[in-house]
């Protein structure tokens, strides 16, 4: 009896995860709120500080650039913990395995589609200024 409780607890685990994950998770993007970079009178604000976010899950994020400051968007380590769809910029859609930075010198918007694979604390910013509010955190469980 030792041996068939944790027999039978993991094998259920095991087919719940198997019965969630079933079909195209990519094709189902959850929308995230929209980040708009330089939304206050000097251009540092952002409109999102925090974004939550599960593995496993597929989710569809716009970013978008007021042009009121040249921001270089960097997330290097959640881009790296992401499986990266597709980018969708311009009216031009990208697939690519993987990228470091978006850099907005104008006003413009970039669509990302992805599903993250691992938990943890991300920190994004537009390089060179955190400390004026530009920063956030992607926090994936």
């Amino acid at each position: 009896m030792k041996i068939v409780l944790p027999l039978v607890l993991t094998l259920s685990t095991v087919l719940s995860f198997h019965a969630a994950a079933k079909g195209n998770l990519s094709q189902r993007a959850t929308d995230l709120p929209e980040l708009v970079l330089g939304t206050d009178d000097a251009g540092f604000a952002i409109s999102q500080k925090e974004f939550q976010m599960e593995t496993g899950k597929a989710y569809a994020l716009t970013i978008s650039s007021t042009g009121s400051k040249e921001c270089a968007f960097e997330a290097h380590s959640f881009f790296d913990n992401v499986w990266m769809r597709k980018v969708e910029a311009g009216g031009i859609e990208i697939k690519a395995n993987g990228f470091y930075e978006i850099e907005f010198e104008d006003e413009g918007e970039v669509e990302l589609f992805f599903v993250p694979i691992k938990p943890g604390k991300y920190a994004f910013e537009c390089a060179g200024f955190a400390s004026k509010g530009m920063a956030g955190t992607f926090i994936v469980e």
